[in-house]
């Protein structure tokens, strides 16, 4: 038993190192896409697409891994994540120009929705009795890895290193959880209740179909004003980059601390109470200038830490049956719902300006007044949250009496 919590933890680890490298890729392309526009001549219009391979890559990734999963099992998806990071870094390295980036961008986001597939539905398995505590803990890394990458890009920019080194970089811990699939014993789990024919069963349970949904909200909650922050908030008198800092650091810590607050609340409630302090981060960037950004950013940063992590968790609690297919699926549609509203978000950007400009504003004030605007839409995406969410609390605490008034008797 003793090897078995050994193995399990090794195996915790080497997901944890593969989720950095995930979220470095994240980090250091948003710090290099300016230098990648110079040295390749690209367009705007040119980098949106090369940024949007990402995106395209991950979801797809997610679904075939969904389906493959139990077929052959998360060691050789995990594997199969290494070998398209790997390719995928190397490529981005040598690139020549537009359609190399393109091809290796969406390898590295295969490489990354690969790591989701695998990992999640893995650390599930492992831990079935604390799921949403670990699965917190295993996505504290994301924001994590993108503070590494963020410092580890401006500060190779700062001394003059160029973009291929900075994205070398990641071959380091690469080739860290690479080496440490070789070495790893993985856990076997019985095919019977992980078949895949049974997981597409169990999708169409009610629970299921709502998780999706809100899946998708939650996902353009958090990605959809974090993507856009630096466009949003550029001129309201505080630093985009230390806000996106702020964000990332407390959601990393929040996520590490999750298990007392999970056991504390349930899922659902955390999940209710996220919404709640998403909504009042979102209003007050919306309302507040210079300094008291900070604020409203930090309570932004509450209310979305345990979004993506706890939704997962809530689908290995109440539509278990679903299993690796169903949690590959959830991550996917949370990208690809990201992915179609970008576009929305920069036309809504590109709106509010040309009305702010009509109204001979000051280029700042324009800004200003059309980062307002488009917090004031995507304020609609946590208030439908709240709605549901305590639908939803409510719902599974009632279920949760009975069960337990039933099983008393």
């Amino acid at each position: 038993m003793n090897d078995n919590n050994n193995n399990n933890r090794l195996v915790f680890r080497l997901c944890c190192i593969a989720l950095i490298v995930t979220s470095m890729t994240f980090a250091i392309r948003a710090g290099i896409l300016g230098q990648l526009g110079e040295q390749f001549g690209l367009t705007s219009t040119q980098l949106g697409w090369v940024n949007a391979m990402a995106f395209l890559g991950f979801p797809v990734a997610t679904m075939v891994g969904g389906f493959i999963y139990n077929a052959i099992g998360a060691k050789r998806l995990v594997a199969l994540a290494f070998v398209c990071h790997f390719a995928g870094l190397i490529l981005t390295i040598t690139a020549d120009g537009f359609w190399g980036l393109l091809v290796s961008t969406f390898l590295i986001g295969f490489a990354n929705g690969s790591v989701e597939a695998g990992c999640n539905p893995l650390i599930a398995q492992m831990f079935p009795k604390n799921t949403t505590t670990m699965l917190n803990r295993f996505h504290v890394w994301f924001p994590g890895g993108i503070v590494i990458g963020a410092l580890a890009s401006s500060a190779m920019t700062a001394v003059g290193l160029n973009w291929q080194w900075q994205v070398a970089l990641i071959l380091i811990p690469t080739i860290i959880y690479g080496v440490m699939i070789l070495k790893s014993q993985f856990p076997q789990f019985d095919m019977q209740v992980n078949s895949t024919s049974k997981n597409l069963k169990n999708l169409l349970s009610p629970v299921y179909l709502f998780l999706i949904v809100c899946m998708t909200v939650t996902a353009i909650t958090e990605f959809g004003t974090q993507q856009w922050i630096e466009k949003i908030l550029g001129s309201s008198g505080a630093s985009p980059m230390v806000i996106l800092a702020l964000i990332t650091g407390l959601m990393a810590t929040g996520r590490f601390f999750a298990g007392p607050i999970v056991h504390r609340f349930s899922p659902t409630g955390v999940l209710l109470g996220s919404a709640i302090f998403a909504t009042a981060g979102i209003f007050l960037m919306s309302q507040v200038q210079g300094n008291a950004i900070y604020f409203a950013a930090a309570m932004f940063a509450v209310g979305v830490t345990y979004f993506w992590p706890t939704m997962l968790g809530c689908v290995a609690e109440f539509a278990p049956k679903t299993g690796a297919l169903g949690m590959s699926l959830m991550g996917g549609a949370g990208m690809f719902a990201v992915s179609m509203w970008n576009p929305v978000i920069g036309h809504w950007i590109d709106a509010a300006s040309k009305e702010a400009e009509a109204a001979n504003l000051t280029v700042q004030q324009t800004q200003v007044l059309a980062g307002q605007t488009v917090l004031g839409n995507l304020l609609i995406f946590p208030i439908i949250l709240i709605v549901v969410f305590a639908g939803f609390h409510l719902v599974m605490n009632k279920n949760k009496t009975l069960k337990n008034a039933s099983s008393n008797h």
